[in-house]
């Protein structure tokens, strides 16, 4: 099901971030046999979670259906190799995760947490999604979600070119044109 190299079938990871802070919600969510199950269907083979200032320990120990194996840490200096080597994304709605895993065009689901006041970063998820850049989802309808899953059905990112606003900019404040 999974990619298949030589024949062989490869690692298809599917790396979950909630960022410096605490979303147990999302954790728990993914750590689910629901979704590790729907995740396995789908030809998924590894979940590694970045859980943050998180308390909740997901279960590393491999489902007795063969579902998805499972590893976590709390930090890491950088997220970036972790992005390039999955096949999926689950993120929180940080426009930092965001905008990093749509520029490598990675397949992505962002996952609100409702637990943050003047939610702003949801705004940016649902318009996003609205644009077929990613799915949004919140920590109780993740199953549903990955159950609906069209990797294909996803449109690419392209970020804007701000060479225009600068020029103006410049312009504006009498610098001269390069």
């Amino acid at each position: 099901m999974g990619d298949t190299v030589d024949g062989l079938s490869s690692k298809r990871t599917v790396f979950v971030t909630v960022g410096t802070t605490c979303f147990d919600a999302l954790v728990k969510a993914v750590d689910t046999l629901e979704v590790k199950r729907e995740l396995s269907r789908r030809g998924y083979t590894h979940l590694l979670i970045q859980m943050g200032r998180g308390t909740y320990i997901p279960t590393t120990s491999p489902g007795e259906d063969g579902s998805v194996a499972v590893e976590y840490f709390h930090f890491s200096s950088s997220i970036a190799d972790h992005l390039r080597a999955a096949s999926l994304v689950i993120s929180h709605a940080g426009s930092g995760s965001i905008f990093e895993t749509l520029r490598l065009a990675k397949p992505l689901i962002v996952v609100v947490n409702e637990d943050l006041m003047d939610n702003h970063q949801s705004e940016l998820a649902e318009e996003l999604a609205e644009r077929k850049h990613l799915y949004c989802a919140h920590p109780q309808t993740l199953p549903q979600i990955i159950a609906g899953l069209d990797v294909e059905s996803l449109l690419p990112y392209h970020p804007g070119d701000a060479t225009p606003v600068a020029k103006l900019i410049n312009h504006f404040l009498g610098f001269p044109d390069d």
